[in-house]
């Protein structure tokens, strides 16, 4: 039984080595272009050869997402960008379309090519097509149940891989190809500018009525029928490994350190707990649903995976993110007094009761005893977000590790 890798995003360089850190087998990025998250902070190109460099010393590979679909004034671009992939030297290019694919192939020929989730992967006539074409890797599409996925396994060459998507956001329209945000906004999520027009409010006007919104009830907030529930899959590893997927891959270059390493941290030991033992993982089942839950989250579904979502299971719901747990800094360096110097990202005070995430599962309750300012200003509370602040905590943490508390009421 083949142990699957585990696939975690990262939206910037911070982002990438939380993701190392706490558990990531890969990790996948976007550059400054050709990616379909525009909106990420993504990577300048010495950005990624530091990224890498930190990745590859920890045993960890990176992939870097070129997958949007080309217009004819991309290509020159996208060629020299190829290239100087090349010479930066990730582990893999994921491409959609198949003229980018063409120019990696002529440009970059020493990198892995792998096929996105865009490329509407649906059958083992594509996956072998794909591999004719010098594919390594194909990402299945989201509408595949896993009844399918093992058909597919069945019909590939054993050496190819298969990657899925187990957790995160799912996008209404068919493999992720929307035109709604193109009509509405002209910027066009095929070329990664998606303004999320799914998790908007709508209603129906009636032709003869205009300016009468008719609503379509569906719960107290409001009417969101294009807003689809986030994918979580912790609860079915023996069926995903038995399916024979590779490599697990968790949705979220847009998301926060806090939520990559809660998401990591809690797949990777619910994947080691699988491998050491089926009774090891099923005995974790409520620790893994209650860190899961410690961050930003539409409620879950399982998507496609066990056929077409049910009533019971159903896949639209509400535009509301939940969240347990607030995100309030990576401990950068331990000073000499002792004190863990962070960034600071959300609201705290002296005298709250804390969190330190520790990247081997522990999680150590803590008590802020003091807030200090990089010129030694002591503070009673941290109110300015991305300020530089020490802290001196009832217990020490350790450099690398995540500062969290529960969310406000």
């Amino acid at each position: 039984m083949k142990k699957p890798e585990l696939l975690v995003p990262a939206g910037s360089l911070e982002v990438l080595k939380v993701a190392v850190n706490y558990g990531a087998d890969a990790v996948y990025i976007g550059g400054e272009a050709f990616g379909l998250r525009a909106k990420a902070k993504n990577f300048s190109s010495d950005e990624m050869r530091e990224g890498i460099a930190f990745a590859h010393a920890h045993g960890v590979k990176v992939y870097v997402t070129a997958n949007i679909f080309a217009h004819n004034y991309d290509l020159i671009e996208a060629a020299k960008y190829f290239k100087e992939l090349g010479e930066i030297g990730p582990d893999a290019v994921l491409i959609s379309d198949p003229g980018m694919f063409l120019l990696a192939k002529e440009n970059c020929p020493n990198l892995e090519i792998h096929i996105s989730t865009q490329a509407n992967n649906t059958n083992y006539m594509t996956y072998r097509f794909w591999w004719e074409m010098g594919a390594k890797r194909v990402v299945s599409a989201r509408e595949l149940s896993l009844a399918e996925l093992k058909e597919i396994r069945a019909n590939i060459p054993e050496e190819m891989e298969i990657e899925s998507f187990i957790h995160g956001a799912m996008c209404i329209s068919y493999s992720g190809r929307c035109l709604l945000s193109n009509y509405f906004t002209g910027r066009d999520a095929n070329r990664g500018e998606c303004t999320h027009p799914c998790r908007w409010k709508y209603a129906v006007a009636e032709e003869s009525r205009p300016g009468e919104y008719l609503p379509i009830e569906e719960n107290d907030r409001g009417t969101y029928i294009f807003n689809s529930k986030d994918l979580c899959m912790i609860e079915y590893l023996p069926d995903l490994v038995d399916a024979g997927i590779d490599s697990l891959k968790i949705e979220g270059r847009m998301k926060t350190a806090l939520y990559v390493a809660t998401v990591a941290r809690t797949y990777r030991k619910a994947i080691d707990d699988y491998f050491a033992g089926e009774e090891v993982y099923k005995a974790n089942m409520d620790w893994y649903h209650s860190e899961i839950r410690k961050c930003t989250y539409r409620e879950f579904s399982t998507g496609f995976y066990f056929g077409k979502p049910s009533e019971e299971n159903q896949i639209y719901d509400a535009n509301t993110y939940v969240s347990e747990a607030v995100y309030l800094g990576c401990v950068e360096e331990i000073d000499e007094r002792g004190y863990a110097r962070i960034e600071q990202k959300n609201k705290f005070l002296v005298g709250d009761e804390i969190e330190i995430m520790k990247p081997n599962g522990d999680n150590v309750t803590t008590k802020v005893v003091g807030i200090y300012t990089e010129s030694g200003e002591q503070r009673e509370s941290a109110p300015h977000p991305q300020e530089i602040l020490y802290l001196n905590l009832s217990t020490h943490p350790e450099k690398g590790d995540l500062l969290r508390a529960s969310e406000r009421k």
